[in-house]
């Protein structure tokens, strides 16, 4: 099959394919060095040079995937520079901008389950490379097109980490943390999900950090490193435990995503906290106790929560189509407190602007520490300050056939609903699918996957009792 722009497509956030189907040494190989031609043309006159970071994370043969990009790359005319080890895709973005680089090329799947590897471009500014950039490499792929044949260049190795954990330690109070966690007042877990985050707190905070499913495991214990409920049982079981055991103190169990550009959290009382919570609780502490400023931007699915909480500190917001890209891009155009999605990726603008799980891990700490409120607590103090509590879900909704994905959009753009779940639309926001605004101040949005016949449905509405009933009536009307 020739490796064409309809075989080989970038999504939200890179490419991914399954291994040994669509994910292969020779469209790897093809792929990396056009990607690496196209990061010259886009940055090579602002950075001055032919370098090129390639990075990994743990998955199933990453670290040879990895090399094939390092050989093929070098091949092509680039200066290489090769992690020695697996690290989180953050440190390489990190890397991309502290060594001057083109960019990045990261060999990982994220959140995806074990079968499925990937390829991220990172830019010179140290993030996602915009729409634009990955289209052309696309475009070069449907030309069937290759870099020319070029004097091999050297592959440097480097260690990613250590740059990456110093940029991180000036951030935040690290002493404090440490103290608190040395004093035995705060106790912190941290399930990497067997992902690239392994090892990340303990060399920022030391060893007082307890780490579950450490190991390297290509399965994922048959599930995916995702930071959701249904796959953090241990966690749940761990803080349960904990809380019998060592009743008073604080306690927070961290959750990272496998390449740990993602974070969710549980409270010390064993509640799940995902972004949608945990951004309202870092916009409240990035701006009372460390006196940042700048525009909050938020994805369409993000909470409403998070314009409350902007509010009562005068913070502006922006609203952007889901994809950390488009965060990314406003981050490079304005003063930007924090950017944050709500499947748990958040970008700060004292950072580069790309979704980083342990810069969000080390300000949740601090807000923590620096508060002195376990974070279900705090949570509940700003739904008493702005006055606005509620609850949220989502779900994905496979679709049997790509016709039933355009009957559906169809019937949206000919026929607009205005009634759901027996409640009025006020409202129908469109900048990324259809997002339903309805009378009881609860919201619907209706979303298709780009590249698969999946329909995905958010809510957000005052009791999860009424989430449900919103996303079952959706379900309903789908099927």
């Amino acid at each position: 099959m020739p490796v064409t722009a309809n075989t080989i497509k970038f999504g939200t956030d890179g490419w991914r394919g399954v291994i040994g189907d669509e994910f292969t040494f020779e469209r790897v190989a093809i792929v990396a060095p056009l990607a690496a031609k196209v990061l010259l043309d886009t940055y090579g006159q602002e950075v001055g040079n032919r370098k090129i970071i390639v990075g990994h994370d743990r998955r199933f043969m990453a670290e040879e995937f990895a090399s094939k990009v390092a050989d093929v790359v070098s091949a092509a005319g680039f200066d290489v520079l090769l992690t020695d080890n697996y690290a989180p895709t953050p440190a390489f973005s990190w890397a991309a901008k502290q060594q001057n680089a083109l960019g990045a090329l990261v060999i990982t799947a994220s959140h995806n389950p074990g079968k499925y590897l990937g390829l991220k471009v990172k830019g010179a500014f140290g993030g996602s490379v915009p729409p634009e950039v990955t289209k052309q490499i696309e475009e070069l792929l449907t030309a069937e097109s290759a870099p020319p044949e070029s004097t091999p260049n050297n592959i440097q190795k480097f260690n990613p980490w250590r740059s990456y954990c110093e940029a991180l330690e000036g951030k935040v109070n690290i002493a404090k943390i440490r103290n608190a966690l040395a004093a035995g007042k705060l106790t912190v877990f941290a399930d990497v999900m067997h992902g690239a985050a392994a090892g990340g707190l303990a060399m920022l905070l030391g060893n007082e950090v307890k780490e579950i499913n450490s190991n390297r495991d290509p399965l994922f214990g048959g599930g995916a490193p995702e930071p959701l409920p249904k796959y953090l049982s241990q966690l749940f079981e761990v803080i349960g435990h904990h809380r019998e055991t060592n009743p008073g103190g604080l306690a927070v169990g961290l959750v990272f995503d496998g390449d740990s550009d993602r974070i969710a959290a549980v409270d010390g009382e064993g509640n799940f906290l995902s972004s949608q919570i945990l951004i309202p609780i870092l916009i409240d502490h990035l701006t009372l106790r460390r006196g940042f400023q700048g525009e909050v931007v938020k994805t369409v699915s993000g909470s409403d929560l998070m314009p409350r909480v902007a509010a009562l500190h005068n913070l502006s917001v922006f609203e952007t189509p889901v994809g950390y890209k488009y965060i990314a891009d406003r981050m490079l155009e304005q003063k930007v407190l924090l950017g944050g999605e709500e499947s748990g990726g958040i970008g700060y603008g004292s950072h580069i602007p790309e979704r980083d799980a342990l810069l969000s891990a080390l300000y949740v700490l601090e807000a923590i520490v620096e508060s002195g409120l376990d974070l279900g607590d705090y949570y509940r103090h700003l739904q008493e300050q702005t006055g606005f509590t509620s609850a949220y879900d989502r779900i994905d909704l496979p679709l049997s056939s790509m016709e039933v994905r355009s009957r559906l959009l169809q019937q949206l753009q000919t026929q607009p609903l205005t009634e759901i779940a027996g409640k009025a639309v006020i409202d129908c926001q469109t900048i990324d699918g259809y997002k339903f605004r309805l009378a009881d101040n609860s919201w619907l949005m209706i979303r298709f996957s780009g590249t698969e016949p999946v329909l995905r449905l958010y809510c957000e509405a005052p009791t999860l009792q009424q989430v449900h009933q919103t996303l079952a009536w959706a379900k309903d009307w789908a099927e």
